[in-house]
């Protein structure tokens, strides 16, 4: 597993107390990236890519505003943008906003395990930045280390005076550097890299290290790494076909996050809202074949290919499909019920009917039209439903939602068969 960027290295960082930009992640609301540009004057916006993908600023994916307009501008241009980089295609999943660190120094510093020394080894120099491969050899130290004592803050002030880098950075680095092996030995890394470390100028006049840039690299056969607390989606090498296939529809406007429960599963649920999904999940269990979260007011066609992916993969296996919510405040229930209803007409169509039981729980804008829309499509597949308002408790939903699937495997599902004219 490889990760970059800031979103997730600030997080790891903070683990050994090492100084970082400010950043907010893809969820960053209006106003709090308009507070960021008025703390720091002006903000980076980066998009957020799965696994380790370099020379994304050589390729213009990098943004800057000092204003909002500006920053939501770069984020639409940004927030899924593709990037090829030595063979390897990537797609972005979202943007990161970071605070500009005013600085007149730029550090690289990574560590790595050496197999020419068969120790850990740094790499460090003071002329910082995307080029680092370019420099020569004198101005940049390579150094090994003995694992036992680890890395001790005389290696580091070795390096920079072999180097001939300017005093006041010899003691900054060599108060905060050494922190880094702490991250690296004790949670399962094989590489750690910071380009570039800004030394921001402090109110005392010395120089403070901020990491504006992360990439590390996991032994994903390290248990030490689980201790981080890591979501599993983090390393694409998990995802199955269909969460791959979803992801690839993952834009700025409405979510689609989803994560597979058990393959055996009955119940398929549409979820819609966060909180919901967190309920949801855990209520159902080993009952769900998937974790999902559609909310954010997916237009027609976004929410349209959703559901065609989802009845692709789990309606054949299902007793019930689960259409569930919050009562939400922008989203368009006739919109997204109508995809949904659409969808599964064609899904019919395409792959034949199957009985099936639908129960739906939600509360919004136009959810009496939605429902209208959706009890018009159901009725004339055949298929028997349930419908629930905003005023319905939640977990009562889902009990209803478990009770429909026990009947369907207590003999529901030759019934419904049989009504249908399939049996």
């Amino acid at each position: 597993m490889q990760i970059t960027g800031m979103y997730w290295g600030a997080k790891l960082l903070k683990y050994v107390d090492f100084p970082t930009s400010e950043v907010l992640g893809p969820e960053a609301t209006n106003e709090q990236i308009k507070v960021l540009i008025e703390r720091h004057g002006e903000i980076f916006i980066k998009p957020m890519f799965k696994g380790g993908v370099g020379k994304k600023g050589k390729a213009g994916l990098l943004g800057r505003a000092s204003d909002l307009p500006t920053a939501m501008k770069e984020k639409s241009r940004l927030y899924f943008a593709e990037h090829l980089h030595n063979n390897t295609f990537s797609k972005a999943e979202g943007v990161t906003f970071e605070g500009s660190v005013p600085a007149e120094q730029e550090i690289y510093f990574s560590l790595t395990d050496s197999t020419e020394f068969r120790a850990p080894m740094i790499t460090l120099t003071h002329h910082g930045g995307m080029d680092i491969e370019e420099l020569p050899a004198d101005k940049i130290a390579r150094i090994p280390f003995d694992p036992l004592t680890g890395l001790k803050g005389f290696v580091i002030s070795n390096a920079l005076r072999k180097i001939g880098a300017p005093k006041k950075l010899v003691s900054p680095l060599v108060q905060n550097l050494p922190k880094l092996w702490d991250l690296f030995h004790n949670y399962g890394m094989t590489t750690l890299e910071l380009n570039p470390i800004r030394m921001k100028p402090s109110k005392n006049g010395r120089l403070l290290p901020i990491a504006c840039d992360f990439k590390c690299a996991f032994d994903d056969n390290d248990p030490n790494v689980r201790r981080l607390g890591l979501p599993e989606d983090l390393d694409t090498s998990s995802y199955s076909d269909f969460e791959l296939e979803v992801n690839q529809l993952r834009t700025y406007q409405g979510q689609s996050d989803v994560f597979v429960i058990n393959d055996q599963g009955s119940i398929t649920t549409m979820t819609f809202g966060g909180g919901a999904n967190a309920l949801v999940t855990e209520l159902l269990g080993d009952a769900a074949t998937i974790s999902s979260d559609f909310g954010g007011n997916p237009p027609y066609a976004k929410m349209h290919d959703i559901s065609r992916i989802v009845y692709k993969y789990w309606l054949e296996q299902s007793n019930v499909l689960f259409i569930i919510g919050g009562k939400a405040n922008n989203t368009d229930i006739y919109e997204t019920f109508r995809a949904m209803a659409d969808a599964l007409r064609d899904h019919f169509n395409t792959y034949g009917h199957q009985p099936l039981y639908v129960v739906v729980g939600r509360g919004g804008p136009n959810l009496i039209r939605g429902m209208g829309y959706l009890r018009d499509t159901l009725d004339a597949l055949g298929l028997p439903y349930h419908m629930f308002g905003y005023d319905s408790a939640m977990s009562e939903v889902v009990n209803f939602a478990q009770s429909a699937d026990d009947w369907m495997k207590q003999g529901g599902r030759e019934i419904v068969a049989k009504k249908m004219g399939i049996a």
